[in-house]
């Protein structure tokens, strides 16, 4: 089984779990940022189950700080899922991760996915394919849209307060942190550093840069209040 969008496919992945995450202590003090627990459930776990269940077959885990834990939890695993884990023998930045990675992936001349080890989302990848394909690019990006934390005040012609909205969603997208990745984008990829900074402006450039609108949820889990309210909207969706 595999993601498939005409005659392309994609069958394999990478999942970025190598950060320290310190805004999320006491969480991180002995595990990485991707081994949270959310609604009683590691973010990883969330994120193999809809790997899974979306028709990939290959995962590579690309981690460094207190990789012994998540690769002690990995061993036992029940996936339908080949998975290895990647140990970065030294940091080597978002975008030196995924090249390291990338490296160990099994079909080296097919197109993969990347994944950020702190996101929730549900959406089908197939359709993120499908926008891949039509779009012709070498790269696309999950792309969220842009909800505030703050309360926005609601005013009249008169710049009166007529009422207040909490955190609503704004006109924006953000990076998503969910990629599709031609096998040509990872010589692009710098040893070390961020591809955010690097390979991604000079794909827009090259008009290679593809956007797909994620219509459904998503959560990016940086914090202990991250961690607390998307303990309730997972189950309240009931994943």
């Amino acid at each position: 089984m595999a993601i498939t969008s005409g005659n392309t496919q994609v069958r394999q992945a990478v999942i970025l779990a190598g950060g320290q995450a310190t805004r999320l202590r006491p969480y991180t003090d002995d595990r990485p940022k991707a081994m949270v627990p959310v609604a009683g459930k590691p973010i990883l776990n969330w994120q193999l189950e809809w790997l899974a269940d979306q028709g990939a077959e290959n995962v590579v885990v690309s981690c460094g700080y207190r990789a012994d834990v998540l690769d002690a939890h990995l061993a036992g695993h029940t996936y339908p899922l080949r998975i290895e884990v990647a140990v970065e023998s030294e940091p080597l930045g978002r975008g030196g991760a995924l090249r390291f990675a990338a490296d160990r992936l099994p079909h080296p001349d097919e197109p993969w996915l990347a994944l950020n080890g702190d996101v929730l989302t549900r959406f089908p990848l197939r359709q993120m394919l499908d926008r891949h394909v039509t779009a012709e690019a070498m790269a696309t990006i999950a792309l969220a849209q842009y909800r505030t934390s703050w309360g926005i005040a609601t005013l009249d012609d008169s710049d009166r307060i007529v009422g207040f909205v909490q955190s609503p969603r704004l006109p924006y997208w953000i990076n998503g942190g969910i990629y599709v990745l031609q096998p040509e984008v990872i010589p692009l990829l710098p040893v070390k550093g961020d591809h955010e900074d690097t390979t991604f402006p000079q794909l827009a450039v090259d008009k290679k840069l593809a956007a797909y609108k994620i219509d459904a949820y998503w959560r990016g889990v940086d914090t202990v209040k991250d961690v607390n309210e998307a303990s309730v909207e997972v189950t309240e969706l009931n994943w």
